[in-house]
C-alpha cells in the first residue's frame, strides 16, 4: 500500500504503534507537542536532515538502515555536548508512491538507535514531496554538568578520540563503485556504530572541547581549532587501518588514510583534555593541541580533502 493510500493520519497511526516510549517520555505522539522530562532545567537540542540522494540510497540501504543513520548522526551531537540523549521529532516528506511499509521500517530504525540510550520518538510530522526527505531533531539532557562546547580547547591539551573512523567512508566508496562487500565497511555505512555514553564521560573528564566526526576528522577537528583560536596536530600512526580497510583501498586504488582522517557518518567523539589526565582506555590518544592555527598531521599539512562538502 502506498503512503497515499494510507493516508497521512493512517500513515500516522501505523508508524507511531511502532515507536516505543522513552523513559524520559512524559507525553509521546498523538497531542498537538509531546512532553519531556527535562530534569536539568535545560535542554540540549540539535538538528539534523537526510534527503535521499544527497545523504542515502533506497538500493543501498534498508529502511531501517536509514533510520538507524538518521539517529545517529543526531544522538550523537547530543552526546558530543556532553548530554545524554532523551528524545527524538521526526519530519518525514516523501513521494505519494512509496510504499507504506518503507516509512514503518524507517520507524523502527529510528526507535531502534534512540531506544540504545534510552530516548524515544516522541513526535514530528509528515508531509508529501517529490523527494523523500527525514528531518529529525534531538533533544538531551546534561545531568547538571555544563556542555563541552567547540570553543575550548587550550594549548598543552591532548586530543582523544573515542570510536573509529574511516569505516563509513570505505564503506560508501566499496557501496559507489558496484560492490556489496566487505560487510564490515558496508555495514559501517548502513549502521554507524557511536559510543554515546562515551560523551557524558568525557564531560565527567573534564574535556575542554568535544565534537562528533560526522563530515571527516580533519574537517570537524577543524572546527574545533577555528572556534578554539589553536592549532591541532594529529599523529597518523595513531589511527589503526584494519585489514579489509586495507584490502579494499588496494583494491580500489584509494589511500585508506583519506577514508580515516576525511571520512565521516561513522559518528566517533573527539575531545581535548587537559595534559596529565588519566583516560579510559576507550579514549585513545591521537594529537595535541598547540598554539597557531589550522589543523596538520605529523606536523604537516594534510595534502587530499579533509572532510564531506555539502554544497
Amino acid at each position: 500500500m502506498s503512503v497515499a493510500k494510507a493516508g497521512e493520519f493512517g500513515l500516522i497511526a501505523r508508524v507511531t504503534a511502532r515507536l516505543p516510549a522513552g523513559s524520559g517520555t512524559l507525553l509521546g505522539p498523538g497531542d498537538d507537542a509531546a512532553v519531556v522530562r527535562a530534569a536539568d532545567g535545560r535542554v540540549v537540542a540539535s538538528t539534523d536532515v537526510l534527503v535521499e540522494g544527497r545523504h542515502f540510497r533506497r538500493d543501498w540501504c534498508s529502511a531501517q538502515d536509514v533510520g538507524h543513520r538518521a539517529a545517529a548522526a543526531n544522538l550523537a551531537d547530543i552526546a558530543a555536548m556532553g548530554a545524554t540523549p532523551t528524545a527524538l521529532l521526526v519530519a518525514l516528506c516523501v513521494p505519494a508512491d512509496l510504499d507504506a511499509r518503507w516509512a514503518e521500517e524507517l520507524a523502527d530504525g529510528l526507535g531502534e538507535e534512540a531506544a540504545v540510550v534510552g530516548a524515544a520518538v516522541v513526535g514530528g510530522d509528515m508531509s508529501g514531496s517529490p523527494t523523500l526527505t527525514i528531518a529529525v531533531t534531538a533533544l538531551g539532557d546534561l545531568a547538571g554538568r555544563a556542555p563541552v562546547v567547540r570553543t575550548g580547547a587550550r594549548p598543552g591539551d591532548v586530543v582523544a578520540m573515542c570510536g573509529r573512523v574511516g569505516y563509513a567512508a570505505a564503506g560508501y566508496t566499496v557501496l559507489s563503485r558496484g560492490f556489496r562487500t566487505p560487510k564490515v565497511l558496508v555495514d559501517a555505512y548502513r549502521r554507524p556504530q557511536v559510543q554515546y555514553d562515551a560523551g557524558p564521560e568525557a564531560a565527567e573528564l573534564c574535556a575542554t572541547s568535544m565534537i562528533d566526526v560526522s563530515d571527516g576528522l580533519l574537517a570537524d577537528v577543524g572546527h574545533v581549532a577555528k572556534g578554539s583560536g589553536v592549532a591541532v596536530d594529529l599523529r597518523r600512526d595513531a589511527f589503526e587501518v584494519p585489514r579489509q580497510m586495507r584490502d579494499a583501498a588496494y583494491a580500489l586504488g584509494v589511500d585508506p588514510y583519506t577514508w580515516v582522517l576525511a571520512g565521516g557518518e561513522d559518528h566517533a567523539l573527539v575531545a581535548t583534555f587537559p595534559e596529565g589526565i588519566s583516560l579510559p582506555p576507550r579514549w585513545r590518544v591521537v594529537g595535541a593541541v598547540r598554539e597557531g592555527s589550522g589543523v596538520t598531521v605529523d606536523g604537516r599539512p594534510f595534502k587530499g580533502p579533509t572532510g564531506w562538502q555539502h554544497f
